[in-house]
């Protein structure tokens, strides 16, 4: 499987999002990789779970943006 990253947003406490995109299929998913002292564990949702749980969060509002900007919809897996 290849696959294209692009980080959409960063914490200033070390938290970071990405947006992982199967170029194959076109899939998106999120993933969160928190900072070393929240433990440091990434995770992986899909992109209209992350739109849901995060609502009007900054990482929420960037990765929206960064969909606009790309043209796709928040909610293309659904």
């Amino acid at each position: 499987m290849t696959t294209s990253t692009a980080t959409f947003y960063s914490s200033s406490n070390g938290d970071r999002w990405h947006l992982i995109t199967n170029v194959e299929t076109g899939h998106n998913v999120v993933r969160h990789e928190p900072n070393l002292s929240s433990g440091g564990r990434a995770s992986e949702v899909d992109v209209p779970e992350f739109l849901s749980r995060n609502g009007a969060s900054p990482q929420a509002a960037a990765l929206q943006a960064l969909l606009n900007k790309r043209g796709e919809s928040d909610a293309e897996d659904e």
